[in-house]
């Protein structure tokens, strides 16, 4: 088979790493993909939101079937172009169509769709320029602090947790009225903090059936002790030692079954990866958001950790015959540690020689940010790798991790020292 791998970061170099391992692949294609997804296959200079570029290369290379990585070509429909087009439409896209991908693309669809269909979630309400005026109240309603989020997509930026009632009325005034995350914020939704421990599930479904990927938690904040700025992710650790198994079943039957009902009561053929964003409340889950993809870190410890041909897995979505495939897991703990440019989340540099790039026996070294200039590897991007290790223990992974990630090296490189050492206390009791 001809794949093709839509998008350029860590998630696209793991999809194209595990890919590669299949017997069933032919070529792999990866648009634009980085100095990484280029030692797997063949890398071609589109970007992913250029569907006429992309049809032009799936017809000129015989592909096969397509992976969509990020949100925003599928939010914009990228699903629907192929199936709306004589030469594309036989040809298999992993991701929804734009109708389930507004699970991600809009916050007060999402938090609608729980609601109809029974899943937990924090109690909300939605407001606009319209009913801006009734906004107050609701807050007051609530305890601190208050979580405002903005409906559409706003690059990972667009959701604000504030302790104090009148900077969360004031912040959002500045983002219904002044446009403080453009379009996005035309409507915002306001909801009760949920107190827990978060973590994310990943489903994979051919719109009927589905497999329940292994489970990870991310790091999100910039700095150790999670502390500073958010960033598109630090680290993450897979499996998670607060969500057994029995955490899990909960899951499975109180959010993943009326998830995939709720697609098909209404229509939706949901064929992809769905990302249910969690809180374990006390040993009971609630949804804190859907993504209409796999996460990034999370896929660079989710991935590496199943043992079955994903090809093989993908195929079956595209032909509705996943309950037939075959579908292990390694027992043993993934750890991923994102090493990022100096200056991330906010302005960094680019185009920093990147030396000590060998591999290692101990990691997987997922390119997120990197190019190739003058046959270099080069810094490209605010999160630069994902160095992913197994072991058996949280401490053994990280550890290998840590190792790995001091052997890279390029100027002002920056990693948290600490991810996964709040699980370390939890899996040693």
């Amino acid at each position: 088979m001809n794949v093709l791998i839509l998008g350029s970061g860590g998630r696209e170099h793991a999809f194209a790493w595990k890919l590669s391992q299949s017997k069933q692949l032919e070529n792999l294609y990866i648009a634009p993909g980085n100095a990484g997804t280029a030692q797997c296959g063949t890398n071609v200079n589109i970007a992913v939101s250029d569907f006429e570029s992309i049809k032009k290369l799936v017809w000129e290379k015989s592909i096969d079937l397509v992976l969509v990585g990020p949100e925003d070509p599928l939010v914009n429909g990228i699903h629907d172009f192929f199936l709306q087009d004589d030469i594309l439409r036989e040809i298999p896209v992993i991701g929804p169509k734009r109708d389930g991908a507004q699970l991600e693309g809009s916050k007060d669809f999402s938090k609608q769709f729980m609601l109809k269909h029974g899943v937990p979630t924090a109690r909300y309400k939605s407001f606009t320029a319209a009913n801006i005026n009734e906004a107050p109240a609701f807050l007051e309603s609530l305890k601190p602090p208050y979580v405002l989020k903005a409906d559409g997509l706003a690059a990972g930026k667009g959701v604000l947790i504030i302790n104090d009632l009148e900077e969360a009325k004031q912040e959002l005034q500045n983002m219904i009225l002044n446009a403080k995350f453009g379009n996005a914020g035309n409507t915002v939704v306001i909801e009760e903090f949920l107190d827990g421990i978060e973590l994310s599930v990943f489903v994979l479904t051919d719109g009927k059936s589905y497999k329940i990927l292994p489970a990870a938690k991310d790091y999100k904040r910039i700095g150790v002790g999670d502390t500073g700025l958010n960033t598109g992710g630090m680290g993450a650790i897979s499996p998670v030692p607060f969500a057994n198994q029995e955490f899990i079943n909960k899951v499975e039957e109180q959010i993943v079954k009326p998830t995939i009902n709720g697609l098909l009561k209404e229509n939706i053929d949901y064929r992809g990866f769905i990302f249910i964003g969690l809180m374990n409340c006390d040993g009971e889950p609630k949804v804190i958001e859907y993504n209409c993809r796999m996460g990034d870190p999370e896929t660079e410890v989710v991935i590496p950790r199943i043992e079955s041909d994903l090809l093989d897995l993908l195929q079956g979505v595209a032909t509705q015959t996943l309950h037939t495939k075959q579908f292990n897991v390694s027992t043993q703990t993934a750890s991923t540690v994102v090493l990022v440019s100096g200056g991330y989340p906010e302005d960094y540099e680019k185009n920093i020689e990147i030396t000590n790039l060998h591999n290692s026996p101990n990691s997987h070294i997922f390119h997120s940010g990197t190019t190739i200039k003058d046959d270099k590897v080069v810094t490209n991007g605010g999160r630069v790798f994902a160095v992913t290790s197994f072991g058996n223990s949280i401490k053994e992974a990280v550890e290998k991790s840590f190792i790995t990630a001091e052997q890279i090296t390029y100027n002002k490189k920056y990693y948290r020292s600490d991810i996964g050492k709040d699980l370390m206390l939890l899996e040693n009791n």
